[in-house]
């Protein structure tokens, strides 16, 4: 879920938050997060994000409320079909906004999934430098706005769960509560429950149609011992609609 990391993956879920997906997010299977292990689904048990004012802003035991408007993603490929987001406000007030603000600027049209991996359950896209020839700098990639902060909740990271990328690294000493502020434009769609990621990263919404396209899009061809495909997975755009137009 990690922004900037391009090491090989490995397949061990402690191990995918020890290198990197960000502004998103998607990494290498080595995200840094620390693994916080499987909670029941009705716990609203405290999480340690690493200092006092991410714990006051910890939403806890708060039932997600879709924003009259949902998010459909299209990408240039028609044999994929459409993903659509409900989004959560109520959770992530100011990853929404952000998200939102971008789609109305048409920002997101043209970028691409540049991490893909099947066997970790997790896709990751939204970085503009993924417009480019260079799939080197694809991960580092963000909007002109600023980072916003860290937007937690107990919400458990189930398949199907959209969440905001941030990054590794940062200024020498950067504690991980600083790198949690780093959100700014990428995003993941988790396809396998990762428990190592929740309370750790900002949940903001949930896929409610073309979960299965985004199954397809994590099974395309990678380039070897990566998480980059081997073709360009480009998103044709992303829309607002109506929420009531979907079940």
């Amino acid at each position: 879920m990690y922004k900037r990391s391009h090491r090989q993956l490995r397949l061990s879920l402690r191990n995918i938050l020890t290198a990197g997906w960000k502004c998103g997010l998607i990494l290498t299977l080595s995200l840094s997060v620390l693994q916080t292990g499987c909670r029941d689904k009705t716990s609203s048990r405290d999480y340690d994000t690493g200092d006092e004012q991410s714990k006051e802003k910890f939403k806890r035991s708060v039932v997600p409320v879709a924003d009259a408007e949902a998010a459909v993603i299209e990408t240039e490929n028609p044999a994929f079909g459409k993903i659509v987001i409900e989004l959560y406000p109520n959770i992530a007030p100011k990853m929404v906004e952000r998200f939102k603000q971008l789609i109305k600027e048409g920002f997101y049209n043209g970028t691409a999934f540049h991490r893909i991996n099947a066997a970790v359950g997790l896709i990751q896209g939204g970085s503009p430098l993924s417009k480019d020839d260079n799939p080197d700098n694809d991960a580092a990639g963000d909007s002109t706005y600023p980072d916003l902060p860290a937007e937690f909740s107990d919400i458990l990271y189930e398949r199907g769960v959209v969440g905001a990328a941030r990054n590794e690294e940062g200024a020498p000493g950067a504690t991980d509560a600083q790198l949690a502020n780093t959100a700014n434009c990428q995003f993941y769609i988790t396809l396998k429950r990762q428990d190592a990621f929740d309370g750790r990263y900002t949940l903001f919404g949930r896929v409610i149609e073309g979960l299965s396209t985004a199954d397809v899009i994590s099974h395309a061809p990678v380039e070897a011992g990566t998480e980059r495909p081997s073709s360009k997975i480009v998103i044709k755009s992303i829309t607002l609609q109506p929420r009531s137009n979907f079940k």
